[in-house]
């Protein structure tokens, strides 16, 4: 490719390129890495319509026919480059999580400090993904469109994309958050506010009961003494 159509400069919390993926070259029957990037291919494979397919959008992936992937809530987009000059313009799509989702995701995230300690590592806890909010996809849940004439479910191109939006999963598992709907900034700092004030609740229950005592004001205000004895 000549040149990426990708535009990171318009990057920010809730929107994120990466750039291409050279070539693989592992021989690990496994695509990606990490527990999380598996699941996410588990999805992608038992999802789909066509097994001819998706070994050659895997074959594209390896290949590195995947231009910049750009990541914004609910949705992943890349350009693929298939057997024309011009490239097809892929996206996969997939549900953003509600609120209430969210509040569970971060009251379980700020129950211990190893879960927020692992995602600053680029970790994802098991813990955290079997918390009752569905951060990983299941089979069906990755809804693909591409601009080829192809209408198998996913295409190729489409199976490219998300093969190598797994090895992003693995590299960063902020992007499966971002792509259910918040960026890394805006749950780092809910995480701060919500550990700071748990921190604070309970620093406040193990504090002494107050001693019995007089008031200051009472203490120091002026009186007159009763007159000495003979």
């Amino acid at each position: 490719r000549d040149r990426s159509m990708a535009a990171p400069a318009r990057d920010n919390d809730l929107r994120r390129t990466f750039p291409a993926f050279p070539p693989r070259v592992s021989e690990d029957a496994r695509f990606a890495a990490t527990w999380w990037g598996n699941a996410w291919v588990t999805a992608l494979e038992e999802g789909a319509l066509d097994a001819k397919r998706l070994a050659r959008g895997r074959g594209y992936a390896e290949q590195g026919h995947v231009d910049a992937i750009t990541v914004t809530p609910g949705l992943v987009l890349a350009y693929v480059q298939g057997s024309r000059a011009r490239p097809y313009r892929v996206q996969v799509r997939l549900r953003t999580l509600g609120d209430a989702d969210w509040d569970r995701f971060l009251d379980r995230a700020a129950d211990r400090t190893g879960h927020i300690a692992a995602l600053l590592d680029r970790e994802m806890p098991e813990a955290l993904a079997e918390c009752g909010v569905p951060l990983l996809p299941g089979p069906g849940d990755l809804e693909p469109q591409c601009s080829c004439p192809d209408r198998g479910h996913p295409c190729k191109h489409a199976a490219a994309l998300c093969y190598q939006t797994a090895r992003l999963l693995d590299a960063d598992p902020f992007v499966l958050l971002l792509l259910r709907g918040r960026g890394e900034r805006e749950l780092l700092d809910a995480l701060s506010r919500l550990s700071a004030a748990r921190a604070a609740r309970a620093a406040q229950e193990q504090e002494p009961a107050p001693l019995p005592g007089v008031r200051a004001a009472e203490a120091l205000a002026p009186r007159r003494l009763p007159p000495l004895p003979a």
